[in-house]
C-alpha cells in the first residue's frame, strides 16, 4: 500500500456532516464510518476523518481549536476545471457553507474557499497543467 493521507478534523454534529458532505459530492467508506467518526473518500488516497469531538480528543492532549474563531489548518483540494471549482462552492453555499474568502484568480492558477459547518476552510482550487514546470 502507497502512502495515503487522512486529515482528521473535529465535528460537533457527524450526522450533519457527513450530509453536508454528501451534496458536495463525497462518498463515505462504510467499513471506517460509525458513531464517531466517517472516513469521507476525498481520492484513492486522500481521506477526511470526520471524528465526534469527544472521540476526537482521545487522539491529542490539546484543546480542540474552535475553527469558528481560529484557523489551525486549510484543506486545499484540487479541481479538473474552473467550472467544477465554482461548482463545487454553490453546492457547498447550498448545503450551508459560509465563502471564506474573495475568489483568487491568478491567470494560471483559480481558488475559491469556504467554511463547514464545523468553520474548517476548505479551498478548492485549479492550476493550469502547463504551467507546472517538471522537477
Amino acid at each position: 500500500m502507497g502512502t495515503k493521507i487522512f486529515v482528521n478534523l473535529p465535528v460537533k454534529d457527524l450526522d450533519k456532516s457527513k450530509e453536508f458532505f454528501s451534496k458536495l459530492g463525497f462518498a463515505f467508506n462504510a467499513q471506517f464510518t460509525n458513531e464517531n467518526a466517517a472516513c469521507m473518500v476525498i481520492s484513492e488516497d486522500n481521506y477526511a476523518m470526520l471524528l465526534v469531538e469527544s472521540f476526537f480528543k482521545t487522539f491529542t492532549k490539546k484543546e480542540i481549536v474552535n475553527a469558528k474563531k481560529s484557523t489551525e489548518v486549510l484543506v486545499a483540494l484540487s479541481s479538473e476545471s474552473k467550472e467544477e471549482v465554482d461548482k463545487m462552492l454553490r453546492n457547498a453555499l447550498a448545503a450551508g457553507a459560509k465563502e471564506a474568502n474573495e475568489p483568487q484568480d491568478h491567470g494560471f492558477m483559480y481558488g475559491r474557499s469556504f467554511e463547514d459547518l464545523d468553520g474548517h476552510i476548505w479551498e478548492i482550487f485549479w492550476m493550469d497543467p502547463k504551467a507546472i514546470k517538471p522537477s
